[in-house]
């Protein structure tokens, strides 16, 4: 091929605008990047290649008209304007055509960073279109072929490798020498030695090319040798947060530049492919886009021309091809040929259909065997050769001393780096990338030497540990990605291993030279390249690698740790100062404070230690911080050490949330100590806090206030807890000591140690709280985030209320360890006031978030308190008389009004049922208590005794108010027991008030009612619980004692008898009670006289299976069988003497026949001392049974 340039003379003449245009298909402004437009598709050669091309990207100036020369125009002369400046042809020297210099070896790394998009997804083949020329010209050219290969994802960046630079440069650095001792035993050394024409360079096409002036080429290579050590050292930056993430175009000034005039995203067939081309197009006129060629008239046109001319304009989508004739540089004519019509041109005749086959086979064949992500490939055809090769570069180099060598290996790590990036922005939105951004971001690592680039090493690592999200439930991760493994490459080792078949290739056989078997794979024949889909690859490129499935939190916390670590590891390794800093050795533990007693960590060392770090918390905005270990503000290493801070300290945060779940509360206590610690030093080193890291310390603090509670509350298991919480991996060392180059770690000290004393325990948590809370104040989180605060507050109502209880139990215990008739010491007043003020302050933090609920139980809990103090100045009592005090009146009085609030701040039932019940339970409780202190201990030094019992009857009344008995609960029967000791005790007093008192006929009258009424209520509930046969009994017998006092009184016989006849009735119905003693006692006999079956020893004498009272039992027994004695024996009396004087009727006769009997029975029995308890009872209720036999024969009793 010609130079262009000679047949485009006249334009220049001509001055018309600068021939380099991109085709047709919209081409943008000089250096900007197109949106994808779509190309017209060509059906070329009898519809055997589909093909379309669009341009992404051109820097080609307007489209420059094509003008034919006169003919007889001598190309050998110069145009007038030859070597002159202009706007529109740029600097003297260069041409706007294209650039005719030889590729760079990373040309397809520049076009990949400027597309990151694209590159591991969509385009299967990055690379120079000549290159690609090359490949597809394999079977019909004997030129050598040396390309590099690299793999990212699905696509393949191939690029020249031009092995005599490679050695010249070699020869100067000392580098690749065992590629080149590799290469000379596998090739020819005669061909090694040719030396390359100073005139010009043949390329395999013919196509000759201008060599540069020497102060030029000297120029060149000095840049070229500058750009490759800047290569070696300097590369681009990595982000500094996920968020802000950007495209770095350092590379761009690194010898990584995207220097094609254009690139094109062409598709051809189904392969689709990001081609950079220098073509020159030209346009105007009746040609809108042609590329125009030179060529000697003697010589004609060949297939490898052909193909060449051919393949250049279906990358570019030019329609049509000029060719300029000449003879000796005399322009002879101009020939148009449609680019269809180019495999058919005479001497040059083509199958398109064969070149489609090439192309598909050989991306078949790359893609079957450039299998691992950041290794080199060597595709190599020696001249002259049907065989080609393909060789793992990286391999090769791994088995040398110095690993590093190979000179693509930073280009490959910052670009398997840079699609991590550009997928990391997106990857909120399409999570199946994962495990592809974890692939890209492993074997990135893997290529980086750790000494050398530690800023790239600390992102990834950081960027690897944002991929697992610490705050998400585990079934999301293993509902979306696949459960097919945790491998670090796409493939799999066996698929590495496993040689191709016959049809896709084979190893090199014995008889090949030495070294072959050094190959990957190998091409027997360049001919069966043009067999259709003879290297149809099995192998499928897989398009993401399996991203981990963490089946619980802490194993996906401990990979984020993992990461973490290693990226602190590279940016403390990259920090100068480390002379200056104490020797610390990774294998010793840091010891974890510790200490048995609380004296140094008591209430009082608290307030200090927490009034020290909020005074710290609230002026670290105006604090300069600063590092220890000589990070510069600013700097990457500040920068990124910040950030994996952050996310180790959320690591910690979440796993510490773990094991509280799981109820190790001495690992969550630790976890949380190492994320305060993390914190810690996140403060020292940040000079401006974001609210976001002030709401994760104030949700640190919270956890932390909640473990140190429940390690209150289980102190049975101390030790346990003790053995978790000393116990550390190798892990958290390491990254503790990375802390403790910038920061001691001891502002959170006083929060996260492990105490012994409860007292302490509960103060700290509470000390936890309280920071959280003060830290949402000064921050102004508070409006921000109410939800939080809501909880803070709650949490710390909470912790008061335990705080209160404890020094209330505290108080009761003094109380219950002081003796009687001793006064109340200071120490029980001191806790009261203790009790007191942590019960109010929980309720101010409950009714500052509208809580009324938990605000009742508080308030429920004051009133306990009151009732406390109340029966302490009760035991208190020194008087030999005891007596209801006023100091218990008075705070009995306070308990009821705390228990009253509770209920107004309830409301109504329906608001909490539970706590509604328990609340009027116990107003119920108090003014029971209150009354029955006041029955038993009357006050009658300071009151009288009216007053007294009115008291009496209103608390007992208000106490019946409060206790619901209708309500089905598992709290009803104490409800309804209440009622009827209510019931009982009020019937008690004023039975008592009759029997002591003489007033007006009218109040006793009215009293008389309230006995009769109180009795029978009370019957009627005892009766209800069918379980309290002692107080059914005594409140019976209470009545036939109200009835004999009521007869005492009487003066007529008739009214005598009727009221003993309803005496009498009364213990007819003690029958049921006796019914149920009698049943406890049988069930009792039959125990032990199985157990004497069983020869159980030790028997023990009262048998606790029964819950009978069985001296109370004894005692009613007597007191019953001595009252029916009296009523049988008054009632015989009666009747005999009405009989003479009246002359019964035969029912009465019958009456005291049967009470005759009775009478005569119950004497019998009374007299046989040798009687047991359960035979005893037999008796009565026989006796029980005639008397309700004759009632129910004659109906006869009180009406």
């Amino acid at each position: 091929m010609g130079d262009p340039r000679g047949a485009g003379a006249e334009s220049g003449l001509a001055g018309k605008s600068d021939p380099g245009a991109p085709a047709p298909g919209g081409a943008s402004l000089k250096g900007e990047r197109e949106e994808p437009n779509q190309g017209s598709v060509l059906f070329l050669g009898g519809n055997e290649v589909k093909s379309s091309a669009v341009v992404k990207y051109s820097s080609a100036p307007p489209q420059a008209a094509f003008a034919r020369l006169q003919e007889k125009t001598d190309l050998k002369l110069p145009p007038a304007n030859w070597l002159r400046e202009s706007a529109k042809l740029g600097p003297a020297g260069a041409t706007i055509l294209g650039n005719s210099k030889k590729g760079k070896p990373f040309s397809s790394f520049g076009m990949a960073y400027d597309f990151i998009d694209s590159i591991g997804n969509d385009v299967d083949v990055v690379s120079d279109s000549e290159n690609i020329k090359k490949l597809l010209k394999i079977p019909y050219s004997k030129s050598h072929v040396s390309m590099a290969v690299h793999r990212i994802g699905r696509t393949l960046l191939l690029d020249d490798l031009d092995i005599q630079e490679l050695f010249m440069r070699s020869s100067q650095t000392g580098d690749w020498t065992w590629l080149k001792e590799f290469y000379q035993r596998l090739i020819d050394q005669k061909w090694q030695r040719k030396k390359k024409s100073k005139e010009h360079c043949i390329s395999g096409d013919g196509a000759a090319q201008p060599v540069p002036p020497p102060e030029e080429q000297h120029q060149e290579e000095t840049t070229e040798d500058q750009t490759a050590e800047a290569g070696r050292v300097s590369w681009p930056a990595p982000f500094e947060m996920p968020s802000s993430l950007s495209e770095d175009a350092s590379a761009s000034n690194q010898g990584l530049k995207n220097d094609f005039v254009r690139n094109i995203l062409w598709t051809f067939e189904d392969i689709h492919m990001l081609v950079g081309s220098n073509m020159p197009i030209f346009g105007g006129g009746r040609y809108p886009a042609v590329s125009l060629r030179l060529r000697d008239n003697n010589k004609p046109i060949n297939v490898l021309t052909g193909i060449d001319y051919w393949l250049d304009n279906l990358i570019c989508n030019v329609p049509e091809l000029v060719m300029c004739f000449h003879v000796n540089g005399i322009v002879q004519k101009y020939e148009m040929i449609k680019t269809e019509d180019i495999p058919n041109l005479e001497n040059s005749n083509f199958s398109t259909k064969v070149v489609k086959d090439i192309a598909q086979n050989i991306l078949s064949f790359l893609k079957a065997n450039c299998t691992k992500e950041g290794h080199t490939y060597w595709l190599f055809k020696a001249s002259g050769s049907d065989i080609v090769k393909l060789y793992d570069l990286t391999t090769l180099c791994e088995e040398t001393e110095d690993k590093y060598q190979n000179p693509f290996t930073m280009p490959v790590a910052i670009l398997l780096y840079k699609v991590a990036c550009n997928m990391m922005l997106k990857k909120n939105q399409n999570r199946k990338h994962y495990g592809t951004i974890r692939t890209l971001l492993l074997n990135c690592v893997k290529l980086l030497d750790k000494g050398r680039h530690p800023q790239i090493i600390a992102s990834a690592n950081y960027m690897l540990s944002e991929l697992f999200q610490l705050d998400e439930p585990k079934k999301e991760e293993g509902g979306e990605f696949p459960l097919n493994g945790n491998s670090d490459e796409s493939y799999s080792e066996e698929e590495e291993e496993m040689p191709d078949s016959d049809e896709n290739g084979s190893y090199s056989t014995s008889s090949d030279p030495p070294d072959d078997n050094k190959a990957v794979a190998v091409i027997k024949s360049v001919g069966e390249l043009s067999v259709p889909e003879k290297y149809k690859s099995t192998h499928q490129i897989r398009p993401s690698c399996a991203f981990p499935v963490c089946h619980d939190t802490e194993e996906r916390c401990r990979l984020v740790l993992n990461y973490v670590l290693e990226g602190l590891k590279s940016v403390d390794s990259s920090i100068k100062k480390e002379s200056d800093l104490p020797a610390a050795d990774p294998s010793t533990p840091i010891p974890l404070k510790y200490e048995d007693e609380s004296a140094s960590v008591g209430p009082e060392c608290l307030e200090k230690q927490m009034a020290l770090f909020l005074d710290k918390m609230g002026s670290f905005r105006e604090v300069k911080h600063s590092s220890q270990s000589g990070m510069i503000p600013g700097s990457w290493q500040y920068k990124m050490k910040l950030q994996l801070i952050l996310k180790s300290s959320k690591a910690y945060y979440v796993l510490s949330d773990a094991a509280v779940s799981l109820q190790k509360y001495g690992r969550a206590l630790r976890y949380i100590k190492l994320a305060l610690q993390c914190h810690d030093t996140y403060c020292c080193l940040c000079t401006n806090m974001l609210s976001e890291v002030l709401l994760f310390l104030c949700q640190s603090l919270t956890l932390c206030g909640d473990i140190q509670l429940m390690l209150a509350q289980n102190a049975n298991n101390r030790a346990a807890y003790l053995e978790e919480y000393n116990y550390q991996t190798k892990e958290d060392q390491e990254i503790l000591h990375s802390l403790h180059r910038e920061s001691s770690c001891q502002v959170f000290s006083w929060a996260t140690d492990l105490s012994t004393d409860l007292e302490c325990q509960l103060s700290i948590s509470c000390k936890c709280y309280e920071a959280a809370n003060e830290i949402l104040l000064f921050s102004n989180l508070k409006g921000q985030n109410p939800e939080q605060y809501t909880q803070v507050l709650k949490r710390m109502g909470n912790i008061r209320n335990e705080i209160g209880v404890f020094y209330m139990n505290q108080a009761a215990a003094l109380q219950s360890e002081r003796g009687e008739n001793k006064a109340v010491s200071a120490a029980e007043q001191q806790l009261w006031k203790k009790s007191f003020s942590c019960f109010e302050k929980g309720i101010q933090n409950f009714e500052s978030i509208d809580d009324a609920t938990n605000a009742a139980l508080l308030l429920c809990n004051m009133g306990r308190l009151m009732r406390i103090c109340a029966h302490a100045h009760c035991a208190a009592a020194v008087d030999f008389k005891r007596e209801f005090s006023h100091e218990e009146a008075l705070y009995y009085n306070k308990a009821v009004d705390y228990y009253l609030k509770a209920l107004r701040s309830l409301r109504e039932r329906e608001v909490h049922p539970a706590v509604w019940d328990s609340v009027n339970w116990e107003l119920s409780t108090t003014y029971f208590t209150m009354a029955t202190l006041l029955q038993d201990y009357a006050p009658l030094s300071r009151k009288a005794q009216e007053q007294i019992e009115k008291e009496v009857s209103e608390s007992m009344m208000k106490s019946l108010k409060y206790c619901d008995v209708d309500t089905v609960s598992a709290r009803q029967p104490l409800c309804q027991y209440r009622a009827a000791t209510v019931h009982h005790r009020l019937a008690s007093m004023y039975h008592s008030c009759l029997r002591n008192q003489v007033g007006d006929e009218h109040q006793r009258k009215q009293h008389r009612v309230l006995v009769d009424l109180h009795y029978s209520k009370a019957v009627k509930f005892f009766h209800l619980l069918k379980d309290v046969p002692c107080e059914l009994l005594r409140v019976q017998l209470e009545r036939v004692a109200f009835a004999e006092f009521q007869m005492a009184s009487q003066n007529s016989s008739a009214g005598k008898l009727k009221t003993l006849s309803g005496a009498l009735d009364i213990m007819i119905k003690t029958q049921s009670v006796f019914q149920l003693i009698r049943k406890e006692l049988v069930a009792e006999f039959e125990q032990r006289l199985e157990d004497n079956k069983s020869n159980v020893e030790n028997v023990p004498a009262e048998d606790s299976s029964t819950s009978l009272n069985k001296e109370e039992i004894v005692k009613l027994l007597g007191i019953f069988e001595s009252r029916l004695s009296f009523l049988l024996l008054q009632s015989i009396k009666l009747l005999t003497s009405t009989k003479r004087k009246v002359g019964g009727n035969s029912e009465e006769e019958e009456i005291l026949k049967t009470n005759k009997n009775v009478y005569s029975l119950l004497l019998r029995s009374a007299a046989n001392k040798n009687l047991t308890l359960l035979e005893r009872t037999e008796v009565v209720l026989n006796l029980l049974e005639k008397l309700t036999r004759d009632n129910e024969g004659n109906n006869l009793g009180i009406q």
